[in-house]
């Protein structure tokens, strides 16, 4: 199977406006066992890459989930790594932040899990919450312990992606690859899908447990 990964490829410094984003595309399988044919030979080849990866030992890459909730992060990175060796990829997700993550910078707690040389990290959620639900809940600075005088300058948001650009900068400069991935969701799909959570038991913790 042949994906064109142009048209979900968002280049550098390319203005983007998600409404003008389609949230599905035509199947790519015809079927659902062809599906998961399919992701079962991919998955293979992701793991023997992978193999190739941590015998190097020279670069390590970080996969970054971003999406509104009910957009399908969790299950997407447990379809496509499960079949990886899990001593060379490590999944981590960040919802609230503790105590002792408020008191240090916003990229701290995250720092600590970086991947190490030859390993796959996964971040489910990440850094850029900081930019996306902090600055809708702007509430959520109260907790951050922050200067007064850099919560009055104006320039918070504008110092908060220059940090982040220059953080992975630096990532990439020392043999981090960072990719990133939105999962588009309409209003529509995900108000169906919440609607789902509350009649599966199994999805219903989802829902309830707290979030970000």
């Amino acid at each position: 199977m042949s994906i064109d990964i142009a048209k979900f490829r968002v280049l550098p410094d390319a203005k983007l406006d998600l409404s003008l984003w389609p949230t599905r595309i035509d199947p790519v399988y015809a079927s659902k066992a062809d599906y998961q044919s399919i992701l079962t030979d991919q998955v293979a080849e992701l793991s023997a890459l992978q193999e190739l990866h941590y015998a190097a030992s020279r670069y390590s890459i970080l996969l970054i989930f971003q999406a509104m909730d009910a957009a399908g992060k969790d299950s997407t990175i447990r379809h496509v790594m499960s079949g990886v060796n899990p001593q060379g990829c490590q999944v981590f997700s960040f919802k609230h932040p503790s105590e002792a993550e408020l008191a240090h910078d916003f990229l701290w707690r995250t720092t600590r899990d970086l991947p190490e040389r030859g390993r796959i990290g996964i971040f489910n959620r990440s850094y850029y919450e900081e930019v996306l639900i902090v600055r809708v809940h702007p509430e959520m600075l109260r907790n951050q312990y922050l200067p007064g005088d850099v919560l009055s300058s104006g320039r918070l948001w504008h110092e908060r992606y220059r940090s982040i650009v220059e953080f992975e900068n630096h990532l990439y400069r020392n043999g981090t690859r960072v990719v990133k991935f939105f999962l588009h969701l309409s209003e529509e799909e995900q108000r169906k899908r919440f609607i789902r959570r509350i009649d599966e038991p199994k999805k219903k913790l989802e829902t309830q447990y707290g979030r970000y």
